[in-house]
């Protein structure tokens, strides 16, 4: 049994903590803390959970959390955590930062995209990139993991297996992603209020998304070499789940074999990654409120078009750092996931 907090418990992300965690059969949720104006009981900030916890969220106090927690997830916007990340890491804590802070290693390209120095350098060579998928054998081993941001989890999933085995033209990678209004947290800004989303449907950020540089960054590592896709973000008018459309060219004279059959191989062990039927492709409603991520492939000749779908703040954000979390402590991997 581990005792957890969640720093910025009320936004989206750590509203589904909590929801998760309740369900686990290995943890207590011991603090929950958030900029919040006063003090106040969390069942009355989210009367949903009445009856299931009993806790007061307060601002953050980390000697608290320190004393009283084993495992800290940071909930929080991004430039935030990196404040509090060295002191947590100093007590020996186990930290899931689901913030930006730690996954670019390049600063300077976090600095361009994020618009603020890094005052933790040290410790960003330290944090293991979060995606089981991918890390699970450094993730089993790790204090410290950068959670994924949701774009890129959808998009390196669909892209992995072509990828890391010569089969993609790597100059040819398009991403064409569609994401619900809660991938932009919980905060009052114009372009997310209700009459500006309802029956719309807009691109925003087109190939300079701060996402982008996220899965250049591991793509790069997955083609071993350096790589740059063009990245193509757009906005639903629903609440959550991401939906993206990968195109990609083959690479001239690589092994022509059935991609479906190939994604299955690849993701054989993978309890979270379904690969569809020969010929269906994933549904937003398909994944949204679970922790898996739907890939159908479709080959044309030389053109290859994966469509991959997750629920952004289970797979993309909650969900998978609660895996993280089960992997790290010797959990069994969907415990209270499924």
């Amino acid at each position: 049994m581990v005792n957890v907090a969640i720093i910025g418990a009320t936004g989206y992300t750590g509203e589904e903590l909590v929801d998760i965690l309740l369900r686990h059969p290995d943890v207590r949720i011991k603090n929950l803390s958030a900029k919040i104006d006063k003090a106040e009981d969390f069942s009355k900030i989210f009367p949903r959970f009445k009856g299931k916890i009993n806790l007061v969220c307060d601002e953050p106090n980390l000697e608290e959390i320190i004393t009283t927690c084993d495992v800290i997830f940071l909930a929080l916007p991004h430039t935030i955590s990196m404040g509090m990340v060295p002191k947590l890491l100093k007590a020996n804590k186990k930290v899931i930062d689901l913030s930006a802070d730690y996954r670019l290693k390049d600063i300077k390209t976090y600095e361009k995209f994020y618009q603020t120095k890094h005052k933790d350098k040290l410790n960003l060579t330290q944090a293991i990139y979060g995606l089981p998928e991918i890390y699970r054998v450094k993730i089993k081993k790790a204090r410290f993991i950068s959670n994924p941001g949701c774009y890129p989890t959808v998009s390196i999933l669909a892209l992995a297996p072509v990828v890391s085995l010569g089969i993609a033209k790597l100059d040819s990678i398009i991403i064409d992603a569609k994401s619900g209004v809660t991938g932009a947290g919980r905060k009052i800004v114009e372009n997310f209020l209700y009459a500006e989303i309802n029956e719309n449907f807009k691109a925003y950020k087109v190939n300079m998304h701060q996402h982008a540089p996220e899965i250049n960054q591991e793509v790069s590592k997955l083609a071993s070499q350096n790589l740059k896709v063009t990245f193509v973000p757009h906005l639903l008018p629903l609440n959550r789940g991401i939906l993206a459309t990968v195109y990609v060219k083959r690479a001239k004279g690589s092994k022509r074999q059935n991609l479906v059959s190939l994604y299955k191989k690849f993701y054989r062990k993978e309890p979270f990654v379904r690969i569809k039927q020969e010929g269906s492709f994933p549904m937003l409603k398909d994944v949204v409120g679970g922790n898996f991520c739907d890939i159908g492939i479709k080959e044309d000749t030389d053109n290859i078009i994966i469509i991959a779908a997750i629920d952004n703040l289970l797979k993309g954000a909650a969900g998978q750092a609660v895996q993280n979390m089960n992997i790290m402590c010797g959990f069994p991997e969907k415990a209270g996931l499924v």
